[in-house]
This record gives C-alpha cells, sequence and structure tokens, in this order.
C-alpha cells in the first residue's frame, strides 16, 4: 500500500502511492457561508451580512488556487469567531460533471487517528487503561517475532509514533498500481492480517529511541480499544465521538466499500502514465483504525472543535494528547512539525502553531487546521493526486495558514 511518490510528501498517510498525472477539470468555484447565504449570480460569492465577503473571495482563491495544480475538486471550510465559510471547486463526478458541493462526503484516511486517539484517552480517563500499558498487557503475543516486542511498547507508544514497528503499508502489494488495486480493493482484511504483514520486519528502531510514522501503530490501538470495551473500535467512536457530537455525516465503515449519500468521488492514476482510475470504492478494512472514516468538512469542523474545546476529554488527557515529540520526517511537509497522541502540531507564519491531521488514501487528500483552543478550524478535502511534485501540498498549506493567520 505504500510506495515512493513524488506527488507530495505523505508521511502522516495511510497510502503513500497517489504521484502520477494530475487532471485539470475547469468547473466553476463556489463560494459560501454557513450563516444563510445570500448568492450573488454574478460572482457565485455566497455569504451573510455579519461576513466580511472580502474573505470569503480569499477563501476561494486559495481553494481555485489548488485546483491549479492539478486537483479534480476542492472542498473547504475555514470557521471562526465571525461564523464559516465554505468553498468549492472542481467536479464530484468526472462522468456526470456534477459539481462538488460543501457537503459532499469523503474519505478522511488517516484524520481518522484522532478520532481513535480520542478514545483511547477518554479510556484512560476512566480509568480502564493506561497509557504506560503494554501492547503484550492487552494483547498476548500480537507484536512478536523479528525482534518486535509487544512488552516492550506502550499504549502512548502506539499513538505518538514512538513504537518502531513497521509501516504495514510499506509491504502492502495491491495498491501498488492500477491493476493492483482494481484486483485487491474489495478484499476483506482483519487487523490480525495486517500486524501479521508488519511482524514479517523488524522495527524500525528501539521502542522511544526514535519517531516514525507507521499504520500499525493504530490497527494496534483500535485492538486494543476491542479487547478493553468488547467492541470494535468502530462502535466506540461511534457511541462516545459521532452520536454525541450529532456527525450525522461521518461514518466508522466495516467492510462496506461504497461511500453513502453525495459524495465525492476520487480519482488516481498511481505513479502509472494514462487516465487515471475511479478509486471512490475501496473495502476500508485494509485500512482499518488507521484510516477508515469518512466525513464532512462540517463535521470534522464540529469534532475538532469539540475536541480542542476540551468537550471530549478531561484536561489531563486533552493535555497529553497536546504534547508533542519532534517529528523531523515530515518536515519536508510541514517543517518543524511535532507529534502527540493522534495529533500534529505544526508552525503558523504569523507566530505560533496548530493542532492537525492529513490524510491521504487513493484519489482523497484531506487537511485540517485548528487553533488551541478550537475556535478557528479549517477543513478541506482535494480529490485526484494533485501535482507531481510538493506544490499541491505546499498550496493546502498555504489555506490553511492564510485562514488561521487572518
Amino acid at each position: 500500500m505504500k510506495t515512493t511518490t513524488t506527488s507530495r510528501v505523505l508521511a502522516t498517510t495511510l497510502v503513500t502511492a497517489l504521484a502520477g498525472i494530475g487532471l485539470t477539470l475547469p468547473a466553476a468555484g463556489a463560494t459560501g457561508s454557513a450563516l444563510e447565504p445570500a448568492v450573488s449570480p454574478a460572482h457565485g460569492i455566497s455569504h451573510s451580512a455579519s461576513q466580511d465577503t472580502s474573505h470569503s473571495r480569499a477563501l476561494q482563491a486559495d481553494v481555485d488556487a489548488i485546483m491549479k495544480t492539478g486537483t479534480v475538486a476542492v472542498v473547504a471550510r475555514s470557521t471562526g469567531p465571525r461564523g464559516s465559510r465554505t468553498a468549492t471547486a472542481g467536479v464530484a463526478e468526472t462522468v456526470t460533471g456534477e459539481a462538488a458541493r460543501p457537503g459532499d462526503r469523503f474519505r478522511i484516511a488517516s484524520a481518522s487517528k484522532t478520532f481513535v486517539a480520542t478514545v483511547v484517552l477518554q479510556l484512560v480517563g476512566e480509568g480502564r487503561l493506561s497509557l504506560d500499558d503494554t501492547v503484550e498487557d492487552w494483547l498476548p503475543g500480537v507484536v512478536s517475532a523479528h525482534g518486535n516486542d509487544g512488552g516492550a511498547i506502550t499504549v502512548r507508544q502506539l499513538l505518538q509514533h514512538t513504537s518502531g514497528l513497521f509501516d504495514y503499508t510499506g509491504d502492502f502489494p495491491a495498491l501498488t498500481g492500477k491493476a493492483a488495486y482494481e484486483a485487491g480493493r474489495y478484499t476483506t482484511w482483519t487487523p490480525e492480517q495486517l500486524v501479521g504483514i508488519a511482524m514479517k520486519h523488524a522495527p524500525a528502531f528501539a521502542p522511544g529511541d526514535g519517531w516514525s510514522y507507521s499504520n500499525t501503530n493504530y490497527i494496534v490501538a483500535g485492538m486494543i480499544i476491542e479487547k478493553a470495551t468488547g467492541r470494535t473500535w468502530q462502535q466506540e467512536v461511534t457511541a462516545r465521538v459521532i452520536r454525541p457530537l450529532g456527525l450525522r455525516h461521518t461514518l466508522a465503515p466495516t467492510t462496506d466499500s461504497r461511500i453513502p449519500g453525495r459524495h465525492l468521488h476520487g480519482y488516481s492514476s498511481f505513479g502509472e502514465a494514462g487516465k487515471p482510475i475511479d478509486a471512490t470504492e475501496f473495502n476500508p478494512s485494509a485500512a482499518g483504525a488507521a484510516g477508515a472514516m469518512i466525513s464532512t468538512t462540517a463535521d470534522l469542523t464540529r469534532f475538532y472543535q469539540a475536541l480542542l474545546g476540551g468537550r471530549l476529554l478531561r484536561p489531563a488527557e486533552l493535555t497529553a494528547m497536546k504534547t508533542t515529540v519532534r517529528a523531523p520526517e515530515l518536515d519536508p511537509g510541514w517543517a518543524g512539525a511535532r507529534y502527540g497522541l493522534g495529533l500534529m502540531e505544526i508552525p503558523l507564519t504569523c507566530g505560533g502553531s496548530y493542532y492537525s491531521h492529513g490524510g491521504d488514501i487513493p484519489g482523497y487528500t484531506t487537511r485540517d487546521g485548528v487553533s488551541a483552543d478550537g475556535r478557528r478550524t479549517v477543513v478541506l478535502n482535494a480529490t485526484g493526486d494533485g501535482s507531481p511534485d510538493s506544490t499541491t501540498q505546499q498550496t493546502e498549506n498555504t489555506l490553511i495558514d492564510n485562514e488561521l493567520c487572518e
């Protein structure tokens, strides 16, 4: 599932095989507000009386800039003290030419990790497990062989990517090309099978002696959630986060390959020449607790606001989540990045920093940014492979930085 890519730095992603020829589809963008918009047909801009339309135009300009790098569609939402603004560009589906809409669902990939980390930390706050518990305490014999020792890896190290475990996506041939994807996209995987792939490889370093992004960490974390609660990570995320927050368009699927309702289609060439394929349908069990979820910009905004606003975790657990270490592996995409427990911390050009967790899966790129208090939040999703270099990534970063520094 993980191969070399030249399109963008995807160290925080579920899949890093998304390079190649991008699609550029001319489509009108649309900007709006969540506060009873009044549409101006001449410019395609929607806003409320309480909002400065120049800010909406700036958001649209940044979305259009992302489109110019070779994406198929972009949807973005920026929320702050003055309300929410949305901007879109491109098409939700190339066959019909239907325009992307602000409320379209998409695969959020590794942004799922923040949901999973939140559930683990809730269990910690309830005294049902500890961040200092070892993997072996909960899953005897699961992490072993080839130098892997679950007795030396803590729950904290799983969530912070300091375990040293091999990333199973680095040995996942089913998604290394168009034909491989078509052949394997509907395959059902168990967490044990995914961890088993990683166990064929020696760890990158001894637990606690380094930092390296590994999706295996969150597959194991999902297994620990099930062992501690008797319910799957999907059931716990739904009961503890999705339902209490009223995230009506957010899903934690098991094996259903479809995205229900209105959604963006994802397209990827997998680094190969020729026309990209529609990669939308995908059995999410291959991603599991590392990146199976589906959501919208509005629901992700509500989630991040609640999380950083202290509504989902007790102060001690939220502090633990926000306690970061340097993550130099992420520097090519986010200079100076740090990583906490399911959260990245990224410097802002205007001073200070924001929290985030991006995610990539074939055809979809999710990026987000939220202030430390949750009052300012930016969420975007782009479909297609984007540019064959880091331009798409840099342009997405610029949108987030511009909105948070406004």
